[in-house]
């Protein structure tokens, strides 16, 4: 790997050096490097581009990682990745993508991962989209995530869209099983004429299963932000969905909230709340020495923490 390779890693996986733990990293397209466990078995699909990851019960605290990066303009590449998580287990996985492009063909990777976790399984599941390069070419990512969760299972799911992503649409549907919990962070920042859409779809179907879904932004620039939310409460279940969003300059987001009770004992909640930057915020930061655009930086990074 050179460099760039090196640095893209940096900003979607934290990988800097050697790893430790099953891994398998994808570039333009394909695997280039690949590690396994004792309790972690990555295998390639024999009919599609992609990889079935297996996680052995009670597998406890094992990290891993499968990043995907992209220099070669015109690439389209998509992958399909499955992840069979066993009774019990309790694991992080590391995915995200990162993007380089110098010239004016489009690059683009769709990913989609689908979730299978067994009873009582808990995995932490971090995803980060990054985008560089000064080619006219644009850096497109389309992620999709299908989970479900047996009885007594949790997935903690943090995406992060740090920048230079200039189209997304990034689609989550859940389906929930008996005292079941997802909950999902998701981050993104949109500039010049980037947009992003987020889908969420999760359907509360086991007595007890819950969902919380927190969504932060900031459009910027010409940018659009578009953040769509369905959940259905089948049962007994809670729901709470919030969408916080700050628009500078002309940047533009749209929230749709759909929300449905098929049973009485389902407890459901959108919140959503779409402003700038309040000009008090700024003064107070710019008194302790920070030029205007210094402190509506810092405000910003403060609310995507």
């Amino acid at each position: 790997m050179n460099d760039i390779d090196k640095g893209l890693l940096k900003q979607v996986a934290d990988i800097d050096g050697e790893l430790e733990g099953a891994y398998n990293i994808r570039k333009d397209g394909k695997g280039i490097e690949r590690k396994v466990t004792e309790n972690v078995n990555i295998v390639s699909k024999s009919d599609v581009s992609g990889i079935d990851i297996f996680v052995k019960e009670n597998t406890k605290f094992e990290i891993v990682h499968i990043p995907v990066i992209i220099t070669e303009s015109g690439l389209k590449d998509v992958v399909y990745n499955d992840f069979y998580i066993g009774k019990n287990a309790n694991v992080v996985i590391v995915a995200g993508c990162g993007i380089h492009n110098d010239h004016h063909k489009d690059s683009q990777h769709d990913g989609i991962h689908r979730f299978f976790l067994e009873e009582g399984a808990k995995v932490k599941y971090i995803e980060k989209h990054y985008g560089e390069g000064n080619g006219t070419g644009k850096r497109i990512l389309n992620p999709v995530t299908e989970v479900t969760l047996q009885k007594g299972a949790t997935l903690e799911m943090e995406t992060v869209q740090i920048r230079g992503v200039d189209s997304t649409i990034r689609t989550t549907r859940g389906n929930l099983g008996e005292d079941t919990n997802l909950v999902i962070s998701e981050k993104i920042m949109t500039d010049g004429q980037q947009y992003a859409e987020t889908i969420f779809e999760v359907n509360l179907n086991g007595n007890n299963s819950s969902t919380h879904v927190t969504s932060r932004s900031v459009a910027t620039g010409d940018s659009k932000q578009k953040f769509v939310s369905k959940v259905y409460g089948n049962t007994k279940c809670f729901g709470h969905v919030e969408c916080d969003a700050i628009i500078k300059e002309h940047g533009k987001v749209i929230s749709v909230p759909e929300i449905t009770a098929n049973d009485m004992e389902a407890n459901l909640i959108h919140e959503a709340a779409i402003g700038k930057i309040a000009g008090e915020q700024i003064i107070k930061l710019m008194t302790l020495g920070l030029s205007e655009k210094e402190a509506e930086e810092e405000i910003i990074q403060g609310f995507l923490k």
